[in-house]
């Protein structure tokens, strides 16, 4: 997406640009609303985690009046066409550099010397207070006559404004001159935590090197790794990161996962295997076949789909957001009452509640309320990120808490997706025989079953002769002489035409089939020579991430079309069960019938026949292999293709609600409490600002604890 503005085929132009000084979710209110008030304005998008704004307009609008707009309100905007890029990664400022650290700074040098001052000359003593509340106050004036104007009148500056001024109206000018410079340090903790949140996402990017070393020609040349096109060869020499997504050629190497994947212990990757920009090549060199181009590898995939997320708001969120617009103006009715009601009623001190209602004011500011889920929920959402768990938006974290039944697709999923060879008899003949004469048949064949046989034949070192007239027996099985012998290789049924079984050789093979084993039976010269069987194996962890599920109270069950004896050896060892030989209608009717049964199902698949099934249940997840229409069906996707990441999901999920839950409490706990002291006069303005600072604090602090989420 280009920053620029561009019409499209409607005639509708869309305007991005980077927002610098968005510390929380009222700061992305206020930009909305001005924005919004705009003529010709179709739609809105603000994202405070990566400091975007995106503006879908008429093309009657100037570009530059929506930078000018944001402006108004104090924030930093870039020109529409100062970059061509959707790069905001843009390096940012110290944070003790950046405009808010320096007012608060100066407001509080100011005040230092207002103390000083009132040492020295105390009848200076007032103004050299309000000239140091003027440094800081001024600015922030501005900005609250700005939100009023562009329609935020109740923001959390004009709140400040108002109780500084009537503070110093009733001649605590030494204390409003304090709550200003306290305002001020409170908003600069706010940009340090938010901008800790944006790094956290934004450091992906920086996983990618920047060159990579192309072959070409025999040769090889140093090039940006931005340019690398699908199909290019690179070279990744030991220690360098991997510059693109791609498939080893050639080379043997252990491969640092863990920047991308958690993964602590560093995977062997050998011709064949696949490979993620961003990771880390160990002690040999790798010859790459790049499979994405930059902006789509998985670094970009996760940083795009994290920023999409982050912009769709979870439900607890859009309630906070529907409480907040009545919550402030409702603060500013209680506080009016809190200081007129008593002087007007009782005879009470006009001074005293005046001051007590002006605290209440400042106690009332909804930041830390309003922020306390976008926080958890960006944290979450970049935790889940860095660890390969993609869940696109808060709506989606959410709903996986309660996710009470997991329903698996089987092969791709709960597999790995491609048979191995299990088991090898001979029949007077040694094993390894077999196996060689077998793969000499399977030699130059794409099969899966093929490759599963010379992928044994090469773990297990056996020579694998060349054959000759090679002929493919449709539906039966292979034919050709190896070393001057005659040799078929085929199912169990084409063998029985060739040669009689005994009964033993019989009973082995049905017992094979009924553990869901394919079995291949070797004929060599007339005689039965032996047999191989293979299977789609489990995947490694895929017992550990059922068990997981299970210590969470999550069920498990196989939703396949694949053959239900096969299907039921799967399940049985996972010790779960299956539902198979469906269609991919029957897998959807299967979700909706666990869901009328008051289940909420997560379903997690790999392939084109799991996307109906996908948008039917309760939160879809794409296995990270899977096809593109699955991963565009899914709520979320799992992108490292293991099992026990659904449950890392879940876990994830939850803990953020607790997050959430903790934040609320927080905020609203710390105003609960200094509502009640500031009513019984125990406490002033000092305390209220730092009520509100503090739980602001706090609530950004505690939401950045979930992105120490273990890796495993």
């Amino acid at each position: 997406m280009s920053d620029a503005a561009t019409l499209d085929q409607t005639d509708q132009a869309q305007t991005r640009l980077r927002v610098t000084g968005m510390d929380c979710a009222a700061c992305a209110t206020k930009v909305e609303n001005a924005v919004r008030r705009l003529p010709g304005i179709e739609g809105i998008q603000v994202s405070v985690a990566t400091e975007t704004l995106t503006v879908r307009h008429g093309p009657s609008i100037d570009a530059r009046a929506i930078a000018e707009t944001v402006r108004g309100l104090g924030y930093g905007a870039e020109e529409p066409d100062v970059s061509t890029s959707t790069d905001t990664s843009t390096a940012e400022l110290p944070w003790w550099r950046s405009p808010k650290a320096l007012l608060a700074f100066a407001c509080g040098t100011a005040l230092v010397l207002a103390y000083a001052l009132g040492h020295v000359a105390p009848t200076t003593e007032r103004w050299a207070f309000l000239a140091a509340m003027m440094v800081g106050l001024v600015p922030i004036v501005r900005r609250a006559v700005s939100a009023a104007r562009y329609g935020t009148p109740f923001s959390i500056e004009m709140l400040m404004s108002v109780a500084a001024i009537g503070a110093t109206l009733i001649g605590a000018t030494e204390e409003a001159a304090t709550v200003v410079f306290l305002f001020l340090v409170g908003e600069v903790l706010e940009g340090v935590a938010a901008g800790r949140a944006r790094a956290s996402i934004r450091g992906l990017t920086g996983l990618v090197p920047d060159t990579a070393l192309l072959e070409r020609d025999g040769a090889t040349e140093q090039v940006p790794a931005s340019a690398l096109r699908v199909g290019a060869s690179v070279l990744v020499r030991p220690g360098d990161r991997v510059p693109a997504d791609g498939v080893v050629l050639d080379g043997e190497s252990a491969v640092d996962e863990a920047p991308v994947t958690g993964e602590s212990v560093p995977r062997r990757k050998g011709p064949g295997e696949a490979v993620f920009a961003g990771t880390v090549n160990g002690d040999g060199a790798l010859r790459i076949r790049v499979t994405a181009a930059a902006r789509d590898n998985t670094i970009a995939r996760v940083v795009r789909l994290v920023e999409e997320a982050q912009e769709a708001k979870a439900p607890t969120e859009r309630l906070i957001d529907r409480v907040s617009k009545v919550y402030t103006p409702a603060v500013v009715g209680v506080a009016f009452l809190v200081a007129v009601l008593p002087p007007l009623v009782v005879g009470a001190a006009w001074a005293e509640w005046i001051y007590k209602g002006l605290a209440i004011l400042l106690i009332g500011c909804p930041c830390a309320l309003v922020i306390s889920t976008p926080a958890a929920i960006a944290a979450g959402l970049s935790a889940g990120a860095r660890r390969g768990l993609l869940i696109k938006g808060g709506a989606v974290l959410e709903r996986l808490a309660a996710v009470t039944i997991v329903a698996f697709d089987k092969t791709g999923t709960l597999t790995e997706g491609k048979p191995v060879v299990t088991d090898i008899s001979g029949f007077g003949r040694s094993e390894r025989d077999v196996l060689s004469l077998s793969a000499a048949l399977e030699g130059g064949s794409s099969h899966p079953l093929a490759k599963a046989v010379l992928a044994k034949a090469a773990e297990a070192g056996a020579p694998v002769p060349p054959a000759f007239g090679t002929k493919a027996l449709g539906g039966k099985g292979l034919t050709g002489k190896v070393g001057g012998l005659d040799v078929f290789l085929g199912s169990p049924r084409a063998a029985a035409e060739r040669v009689a079984f005994t009964a033993e050789q019989e009973v082995q093979v049905s017992a094979l089939n009924s553990d869901g084993k394919t079995v291949a039976v070797l004929v060599v010269n007339g005689a039965l020579a032996g047999l191989l069987a293979m299977r789609d194996e489990p995947r490694s962890d895929a017992k550990a991430g059922i068990d997981r599920l299970a210590a969470q109270g999550v069920g498990a069950v196989v939703l396949t079309g694949d053959n239900a004896r096969t299907a039921q050896a799967v399940a049985g060892a996972l010790g779960i069960e299956a539902r198979a030989e469906l269609l991919p209608e029957d897998k959807q009717r299967i979700v909706r019938e666990l869901q009328a049964g008051g289940a909420v199902v997560a379903k997690v698949g790999d392939g084109i026949n799991d996307a109906p099934a996908l948008a039917a249940a309760d939160v879809g997840i794409a296995m990270g292999g899977g096809t593109d229409v699955a991963l565009e069906t899914a709520d979320a996707a799992v992108l490292h293709g293991r099992v026990a990441d659904v449950a890392r999901m879940v876990e994830l999920s939850r803990r953020t609600l607790a997050n959430i839950r903790a934040n609320i409490a927080i905020a609203l706990g710390l105003k609960a409490v200094f509502l009640v002291t500031t009513v019984a006069g125990l406490t002033g303005l000092w305390p209220a600002i730092l009520a509100d600072t503090g739980a602001t604090v706090l609530v950004t602090a505690n939401a950045l604890r979930l992105l120490r989420m273990p890796a495993g």
